[in-house]
C-alpha cells in the first residue's frame, strides 16, 4: 500500500513538472487559406516573439496535386466487385473533363484490392478494376493512348487493419499522372 502511494505521488509530481515545463502555445492570426501573412506570437515570461511569414501555394496545372485537389484521383469498389458506382462515375467524369483540359497529361490507373483472397485472385481483380476505370474514361472521350493500367492486387494497402473500414479504403483505383 505504501509503495503504491509513493508511485502515485511520483506520477502526479512528474505530470505537474511536464505541464509546468510547457511554453505558451503560439497563437495565429492571418489568412488561413495558406496564402498571405501569418503572425505567430508566443509569450514566455517577459519576452514576446512575433514571426511573420508569407506562404504562397501554387498548384501546377496538369500535375498530380492538381488532379487530387481539384478533381479526385481515386474511386472505390464494393467487395469482390469491379463495377463503377454512381459516385465513381461522377469522379471519373470530372477526371475526363480534367484530362481534356490538360491534353498532354497521361495517366497510370492503379487497381487495388483489400487483403482478403489469394495474391493471384487479387491481382486479377485489381486489373479488372483498373480496366473498368480506363474503359469508362475512354467512353467519355479520353484517348486510350493516354491511359495505361497496372494491378497491385493487395500489395499496396493505404489503410492497415483487418476490418471493413480498412478494407473499404483499400478496394480502390488510383489515377496517377505520368
Amino acid at each position: 500500500m505504501r509503495l503504491n502511494l509513493g508511485l502515485k505521488t511520483l506520477s502526479i509530481f512528474t505530470a505537474l513538472l511536464l505541464v509546468a515545463a510547457c511554453e505558451t502555445a503560439p497563437t495565429e492570426t492571418g489568412d488561413s487559406s495558406g496564402g498571405g501573412a501569418t503572425t505567430q506570437t508566443s509569450g514566455s515570461g517577459s519576452t514576446t516573439t512575433v514571426v511573420t511569414e508569407t506562404k504562397t501555394t501554387t498548384v501546377q496545372p496538369g500535375s498530380q496535386e492538381d488532379l487530387v485537389l481539384n478533381v479526385g484521383d481515386r474511386v472505390f469498389f464494393g467487395f469482390d466487385k469491379y463495377d463503377l458506382s454512381d459516385e465513381a462515375q461522377a469522379t471519373l467524369q470530372r477526371q475526363a473533363a480534367w484530362l481534356k483540359a490538360n491534353p498532354t497529361v497521361t495517366l497510370l490507373i492503379e487497381g487495388n484490392c483489400d487483403e482478403r483472397g489469394t495474391r493471384e485472385y487479387n491481382l486479377a481483380l485489381g486489373e479488372r478494376r483498373a480496366t473498368a476505370v480506363k474503359n469508362y474514361l475512354v467512353t467519355l472521350g479520353v484517348s486510350a493512348d493516354r491511359l495505361s493500367t497496372i494491378s497491385y492486387g493487395k500489395e499496396r494497402p493505404v489503410a492497415l487493419g483487418h476490418n471493413e473500414a480498412a478494407w473499404a479504403q483499400n478496394r480502390r483505383s488510383v489515377s496517377v499522372v505520368n
